[in-house]
């Protein structure tokens, strides 16, 4: 059993606490509170004064499946067929990718890994903690999301690289709704007296249509996400809305809407394809203002995990405001990917996963981890 006393304490579901404390017990925070008398044989740490947050969270990335030697290929899209719903990124998700290391020294804990957006459909997405030594033992939850891509991507991928479908947006969509409506026929077949032969792509869609996963889009392009969101009504799924590069242009529209949007990469660099020309920092304060649910992410490698507080920032600079920074970068990704049962807050009965700052990332570039906590044990401290 462990008490961190004397931390300033951002527990994202309510009021910040100063001068608090958080008692952890066999991996799980037991309480959280202003600063007591510690019981007696329960081993202390003093925060001295420092930020406590939970573990941040990065609701869409591909860590562990981009690696970064000179010519290592990606494992995160098996670009040789546009419908890959049967795979599984758990498959190719390395737990010694040092990029894992890199964000837990910046406060990163867990995020969802996810398969790239070279696919139409490019299979299963997982949430993970960003520690361990076999993917089996990491996981939060998985399937989390099913992934699908609109626009550039897959155009480029198959009609101007392979030359085959698809070529167009058209096709793109058309090819989402056809392995829809497959599948709701593939179910009602399996309830009858003929059940049809199996067939496994169409098995990793049936929770999709259940309801059970949501469709996790890649989408920049206004028209693109107007798009997802299409389907999505015609088949009454659930949706997330990743990226969401021109959500500023229809915010009104999405918050009418309701899905959840992951906006980001939202950090430098000239745009590297048309789709993403209209990417501005101000895109979180437009969003939050109209009042469409929300989080940040990095999409590493595009932008680095190590960056996600500086995403945050960014965003507050451009008119965020600072309480829902923090959130979009740890109990808003967590509840929208429904992992928040474990991490994204500070509260009783969730994973000890939790960060000491020794400045406040989204106020100070130069901002530094002191320690990381993840299931009760420390993965990090500052030397």
């Amino acid at each position: 059993m462990l008490l961190i006393q004397n931390a300033y304490i951002k527990p994202m579901s309510g009021p910040d606490i100063p001068g608090g404390q958080i008692l952890i017990d066999a991996g799980k925070i037991l309480a959280v509170g202003p600063t007591a008398d510690a019981p007696e044989g329960v081993e202390t740490l003093d925060a001295g004064g420092r930020l406590l947050t939970p573990g941040l969270v990065d609701a869409h990335c591909h860590t562990g499946n981009t690696p970064r030697a000179i010519g290592s290929h990606s494992d995160h899209n098996e670009n040789t067929d546009p419908l890959t719903p049967h795979l599984r990124i758990m498959d190719s998700f390395n737990p010694f990718d040092e990029q894992l290391q890199r964000a837990i020294r910046c406060g990163v804990t867990s995020g969802v890994t996810t398969p790239g957006s070279a696919n139409v459909i490019g299979g299963t997405a997982m949430a993970v903690k960003f520690v361990g030594r076999r993917v089996d033992d990491m996981i939060i939850r998985n399937p989390v999301a099913m992934k699908v891509a609109f626009g550039e991507n897959p155009k480029r991928n198959y009609g101007t690289e392979a030359k085959k479908t698809p070529a167009t947006r058209m096709a793109i969509a058309g090819m989402i709704r056809e392995i829809l409506f497959k599948t709701r026929n593939y179910m009602e077949a399996k309830a009858s007296d003929k059940p049809p032969a199996f067939d496994m792509k169409l098995e990793a869609m049936i929770p999709v249509l259940k309801r059970e996963i949501p469709l996790k889009a890649h989408a920049h392009r206004a028209d693109d996400i107007c798009t997802a969101i299409r389907i999505a009504k015609e088949f009454n799924l659930r949706l997330t809305l990743d990226h969401c590069t021109e959500g500023a242009k229809i915010a009104d529209i999405l918050a009418a809407e309701g899905y959840p949007a992951f906006v980001g990469p939202n950090s430098g660099g000239t745009p590297t394809k048309m789709e993403v020309m209209d990417k501005k920092f101000e895109t979180p304060a437009i969003l939050h203002r109209a009042g469409v649910p929300f989080a940040i992410i990095t999409d590493d490698p595009v932008i680095s995990l190590e960056a996600l507080s500086l995403c945050a920032g960014l965003a507050v600079r451009h008119g965020l405001p600072e309480e829902e920074a923090w959130k979009a970068i740890t109990i808003y990704p967590a509840r929208y990917t429904d992992i928040a049962d474990r991490v994204g807050s500070l509260e009783p009965g969730k994973d000890a996963d939790l960060v000491l700052w020794n400045s406040d990332p989204l106020r100070d570039i130069a901002a530094t981890v002191h320690l990381t906590m993840v299931d009760g044990a420390v993965v990090y401290r500052e030397a």
